[in-house]
C-alpha cells in the first residue's frame, strides 16, 4: 500500500508548525488560555480548528481549560492544550488527574524564564515540572524535547500515538526560541480523526445499547490505590524499556560527552564540532525524550565506549544534570554549563567548558 507523502517545505513558525501537525495528527478539540511566548499556537487554532469541522475554546483560566481537556478525553476526543510555563504550573492538578484516570492528551509548553513571571525569553527550567512533578500524587508523562521547528511538528503526531497507546499525557517540551523562530517544514499526511483509536470506555453515551460506564480517578480504599499506582509504574518500566530515544551525534570515538536537549542542543552541536577543530574529541547524546531518559545510550558509552566525562548543557540552572548524575552513578566526571534569564547557550563558550573538563581528566582530576 502506498503511503501518503508529505508535502513540500514550507517557512513557518514553530508555534504554528505544531498547531498545524496537530490538526493533521487528527486533533478536533482545542482548549487554552493566552499567554506569551505561545500565543501564535492559540491563534492558529482560532482560525483553523472552525476549517475543519474541530472545537477551539479560549477558556476562562488555564484551570478551567485543562478540566475541559480533561472532558473530551474522557469522551474519547483527540484532545490538545497548550501554554508557557506558568500556564502550565496552573494545569498541574489537571495533568495529574488525566494521569489517574489513565486519559490520552498531549500537553505543549512553550517554556519562558522562571520562576515567577520571570521573562518572556526562552527557558528550560520547567524540566523538573515535565518530568519529575507533572502534578501531584505518583505519575509520569512522556515528555518530548524538539530542538527544530520539523521535530516540533513530527514529534506531536508520535505523542499522541504514543498518549493513545499507553493511555496516559504526553507533554511537548519547547520553548521561546523555538516557538517563535521560523524554519523549513515538511508537514505530516492529513490524518482523518475517524482513523483515531476509538476507546470503548470512552464515555459517548450509552444509546440504549449499553451498561453506563464512568471515567473517574478516585480511590477510596488505600489497598486499590495502591494496586493502582503498582500496575501503572509496571507500564512506565515497559515505557523506559521500549521507548528511549537519542541522537548520538560523534561518539563513537569521544572522550567528553555533551549532553543537551531542545534549543541548546542545537548550539552544543556547534561546540562539540569547536571542540572537534581544537582537537579534542567530543561527542553529544540528545535525548529525544526527556521522560523517558535515554539512560541505555548514556550507559553505553561508558560501558562500551570511550567516555571520559560528560557535560550537561542547559538553559536552567541545572535541571537535567541530576538525570545524568543518576546515571553515571560516580563513575566519571560530570561538569554542567548553565545559561538562564532568557540567555542561550554559546557555542564557543561551550566549547572553552569542552576543552578544560577534558584537560582535568587527563590529569586524572575532578
Amino acid at each position: 500500500m502506498t503511503q501518503p507523502q508529505r508535502e513540500a517545505k514550507r517557512l513557518m513558525k514553530g508555534n504554528e508548525a505544531v498547531a498545524e501537525a496537530a490538526i493533521r495528527a487528527g486533533c478536533r478539540t482545542y482548549f487554552g488560555y493566552p499567554i506569551t511566548p505561545q500565543n501564535e499556537l492559540a491563534a492558529y487554532m482560532s482560525k483553523r480548528m472552525p476549517q475543519v469541522d474541530g472545537v477551539f475554546v479560549q477558556a476562562e483560566s488555564e484551570t478551567g481549560a485543562i478540566n475541559m481537556v480533561y472532558g473530551a478525553a474522557a469522551a474519547g476526543a483527540r484532545v490538545l492544550t497548550s501554554s508557557s510555563s506558568p500556564g502550565v504550573a496552573l494545569k498541574a492538578e489537571g495533568i495529574s488527574y488525566l494521569a489517574a484516570a489513565d486519559l490520552p492528551s498531549v500537553i505543549i509548553n512553550i517554556q519562558r524564564g522562571g520562576p515567577g513571571l520571570g521573562t518572556i525569553q526562552p527557558s528550560q527550567g520547567d524540566y523538573f515540572m515535565s518530568t519529575k512533578a507533572p502534578g501531584h500524587g505518583d505519575f509520569k508523562c512522556l515528555v518530548y524535547a524538539p530542538s527544530t521547528v520539523q521535530e516540533m511538528a513530527d514529534m506531536v503526531g508520535d505523542a499522541f500515538e504514543k498518549a493513545d497507546e499507553y493511555l496516559m499525557p504526553a507533554i511537548i517540551l519547547s520553548d521561546g526560541l523555538l516557538g517563535q523562530m521560523m524554519e523549513p517544514v515538511a508537514l505530516p499526511p492529513i490524518k482523518d480523526p475517524a482513523d483515531c483509536p476509538q476507546h470503548d470506555w470512552a464515555l459517548t453515551g450509552t444509546r440504549g445499547k449499553r451498561a453506563p460506564q464512568e471515567v473517574n480517578s478516585l480511590r477510596l480504599y488505600p489497598e486499590q490505590l495502591e494496586a493502582t499506582n503498582n500496575e501503572r509504574y509496571a507500564m512506565y518500566d515497559r515505557i523506559k524499556a521500549k521507548e528511549q530515544q537519542a541522537e548520538m551525534y560523534r561518539t563513537d570515538d569521544a572522550d567528553i560527552i555533551v549532553v543537551a536537549y531542545g534549543a541548546s542542543a542545537r548550539t552544543a552541536k556547534s561546540a562539540v564540532d569547536l571542540a572537534r577543530d581544537a582537537g579534542v574529541r567530543a561527542g553529544m547524546v540528545r535525548p529525544l525524550l526527556v521522560w523517558p531518559f535515554p539512560d541505555d545510550a548514556l550507559d553505553s558509552l561508558i560501558t562500551g565506549g570511550t567516555a571520559k566525562g560528560f557535560l550537561t548543557v542547559e538553559m536552567s540552572m541545572g535541571q537535567m544534570v541530576e538525570d545524568v548524575q543518576l546515571l553515571v552513578n560516580g563513575r566519571l566526571p560530570i561538569d554542567s554549563f548553565n545559561r538562564t534569564g532568557g540567555l542561550v547557550p554559546e557555542p564557543k563558550a561551550i566549547a572553552e567548558r569542552i576543552e578544560k573538563l577534558y584537560k582535568q581528566t587527563a590529569e586524572g582530576g575532578n
